[in-house]
């Protein structure tokens, strides 16, 4: 076994055993994790997209937002949550349209600040969020591990050869098949019934990490980047460990938003979005 194999499974079981930990205790231990994460793939995407040389200012006002972002994500002011993402945002938006700012500035308060929001309010405190975040676990790593192996055992079109030039439609649908049969096998022990409306939300989850998959490659090879950073010893950086995740998270918590601004809802959660609790 090589030396950079075993640093990558190293690397991998550090990371397992603290996001699976802080899975189980949720809260406190849970926030602090998807705080981090806000902040790292902030980082990360402001190195790739060379926003600290080219528009100095603006990405110090980027941070400002991710940081208060990430504060509130830990001390429990899931109030102030959407309204810091929305305003930072709308600021960042209008320095690009009027100061001749970057539009990477705004994408990446949202890309950044909406993974911690979605990860923290998927968690929660209870055992429903528990159970909703291992849903998603199940969905994106079922997806990731077999659209690998089915795509190299079958092969056949590519999926997107100007973003990704190793994925295939062979890869995406046997990945997506595994990410609804995962997160159904995970339904039916918890609750022991399955509904077509959590596997049809499956299923979007399921293409959402792969569109999140292909979304970071996009960045990469626009900037010409090979990973995101190198903040994990053979694996990368952060954004290249939870594309999927993320945008499987961001799909899962504003179809949240959604359904209870329809029903009119003070706040629903995604627990009782997925499972219909």
């Amino acid at each position: 076994m090589s030396r950079e194999l075993k640093l990558r499974i190293i690397s991998a079981i550090v990371l397992a055993a603290v996001v699976l930990s802080a899975t189980w205790s949720g809260g406190l231990p849970f926030d602090i994790v998807a705080a981090v994460i806000a902040v790292l793939v902030y980082y990360e995407w402001s190195t790739i997209t060379k926003l600290p040389e080219m528009h100095f200012k603006a990405n110090a006002f980027g941070w400002m937002i991710v940081l208060l972002i990430a504060c509130n994500i830990v001390l429990y002011d899931g109030d102030l949550l959407m309204p810091l993402l929305c305003g930072g945002t709308i600021t960042a938006i209008l320095v690009a349209l009027f100061a001749r700012g970057s539009w990477w500035l705004p994408a990446g308060i949202v890309y950044a600040g909406l993974s911690g929001i979605s990860l923290a309010a998927i968690r929660g405190d209870n055992q429903a969020g528990f159970v909703a975040m291992l849903f998603i676990f199940a969905i994106v790593w079922g997806t990731d591990i077999l659209a690998y192996f089915v795509g190299r055992a079958i092969g056949g079109p590519k999926l997107a050869p100007r973003i990704s030039p190793g994925k295939t439609w062979s890869g995406a649908i046997g990945g997506t098949v595994a990410g609804v049969v995962a997160s159904a096998i995970l339904t039916l022990v918890v609750f022991s019934q399955l509904s077509l409306w959590t596997m049809a939300l499956a299923f979007l989850l399921s293409v959402a990490s792969q569109i999140g998959d292909l979304f970071e490659s996009f960045i990469k090879r626009r900037f010409g980047v090979k990973d995101s950073s190198h903040l994990i010893p053979g694996h990368g950086g952060v954004m290249d460990r939870v594309d999927g995740l993320v945008f499987a998270c961001f799909l899962a918590f504003l179809l949240t938003l959604v359904d209870a601004a329809m029903k009119d809802h003070a706040s629903i959660s995604v627990a009782a979005f997925l499972f219909g609790l």
